[in-house]
């Protein structure tokens, strides 16, 4: 680009053989900002679909472990829960004779025994029951936990493709200001412009430079938060979602898309989890009884030895210190569960509304901002023409600049906005699941 190319930044004593190159200079710097950032993604990192990166976040997540253990562990209880008796063996054994009194008459017993912990009628199976809700709703926390990663995957991977189109935007403008000065302070130097003029220049290539240095920052940090997230360097391609994207996938009615929320679902099914809970709680009405086997062996005095088999039962009476307790702490986490899954379907029907508000709002605020960014460039190249004929002074003509500038960033930021809100829309329907 040569020295000509950028004048339009320029003060009024401004070479008129310059402003032929105006417009294909204009054009030139929105291609650059537009396809750059695309550039520079293709350079730095392996560009993957979106459903790749969630796939990968995924594998990478850390809860993505615990929650697999916690699934494991409910899995394994439900299936120990199975068992014929409600708990392990009990092993007694007792001895005793006559020295410890001071008598010596040779009265000796050894008595031993084992016993098992029953099942109360329908107690086997509501724990079995318990234990199988359990797993279920670990399972559903995956799914919720799965779609948060999609989330952060989709949010992340906006703000590395904004940082990067920022940060063509910031280099683009800082090297026209940049030249601007150099053809300004010789203009100084020669006495055709004023020191005012490269003043106001070198104000604005100082703010050039802070926006610079600001765009590097935040796109380093985003690119990294990225790289964390996925565990290697890629940038998700979500610019390539669009209406076509949700006219072939389609979309239910909110209803439908509420009901089969990760969350809602999850939420559903701790209530049933708790339910089980309040059946568990009512089949445990007593302690469990215990039955047995023992044993006798025995002497006494001037006989001979006694060996005696029987059986033992051991049945624990019901009692309200003990049950009420467990009975209350089941109804509260049912009520807990219920109260949960009302807040979390009005969370998540809040929040699908807002997507579907959100998905509208962004395709006409694009729209908008593209008509605008036009204008406002048509409105720049107007001021610099008019500045070469001596009707525009340098201070405006930086001001439709920077107007123009601050037009194309709002370009950007809505046109990443909405294919934002499409993934979003997609993610609440299921489609990265």
């Amino acid at each position: 680009m040569r020295y000509h190319d950028i004048y339009y930044l320029g003060s009024r004593s401004r070479p008129k053989k310059t402003g032929k190159n105006i417009k294909h200079t204009c054009i030139y710097y929105i291609l650059f900002i537009l396809f750059s950032p695309i550039l520079l993604s293709e350079a730095k990192a392996e560009n993957i679909t979106f459903a790749q990166a969630v796939e990968t976040a995924w594998a990478a997540d850390p809860s993505r472990t615990e929650l697999n253990t916690n699934y494991r562990s409910a899995a394994a209880r439900a299936e120990a829960a199975g068992s014929w008796f409600a708990g392990g063996p009990t092993v007694s054994g007792q001895y005793f004779d006559d020295h410890a009194i001071g008598s010596n008459e040779g009265y000796t017993t050894y008595q031993g025994g084992v016993s098992v912990p029953l099942w109360l009628p329908g107690q086997g199976s509501a724990t079995v029951g318990v234990a199988r809700a359990e797993a279920l709703t670990i399972q559903e926390r995956l799914h919720v936990a799965r779609m948060t990663v999609a989330m952060k995957v989709l949010d992340i991977s906006a703000s590395v493709i904004m940082a990067q189109r920022r940060l063509a935007i910031a280099r683009i403008q800082k090297e026209m200001l940049e030249k601007i000065h150099a053809f300004v302070s010789r203009g100084v130097h020669t006495g055709e412009m004023t020191l005012a003029d490269r003043q106001i220049v070198s104000s604005e290539v100082a703010n050039a430079a802070s926006e610079y240095s600001l765009a590097e920052e935040q796109i380093k940090t985003a690119t990294s938060a990225l790289r964390i997230l996925l565990g290697r360097p890629a940038t998700p391609d979500i610019l390539s979602f669009n209406n076509e994207t949700l006219a072939r996938d389609g979309l239910t009615s909110i209803e439908a898309l509420e009901n089969n929320d990760p969350r809602v679902k999850a939420a559903r099914q701790a209530v049933h989890t708790a339910e089980a809970g309040v059946h568990l709680a009512k089949t445990s009405f007593m302690p469990n009884p215990e039955v047995g086997v023992a044993a006798i062996h025995e002497k006494q005095y001037g006989s001979p030895w006694d060996d005696r088999v029987g059986v033992t039962v051991s049945i624990p009476l019901p009692s309200d210190v003990r049950d009420v307790p467990i009975e209350a702490d089941a109804r509260n986490k049912l009520a807990a569960a219920i109260s949960q899954e009302q807040q979390a379907r009005r969370n998540v029907r809040q929040e699908l509304t807002q997507v579907f508000s959100h998905l509208t709002a962004t395709k006409d605020m694009f729209r908008n901002s593209v008509l605008s960014a036009e204008n406002m460039n048509s409105r720049a190249n107007e001021m610099s023409r008019s500045w070469q004929a001596g009707e525009t002074s340098l201070v405006e003509l930086l001001r439709a600049r920077s107007a123009a500038y601050n037009a194309l960033q709002l370009r950007n930021q809505t046109e990443i906005a909405w294919h934002v809100a499409i993934i979003r829309t997609l993610i609440a329907a299921g489609e990265f699941q």
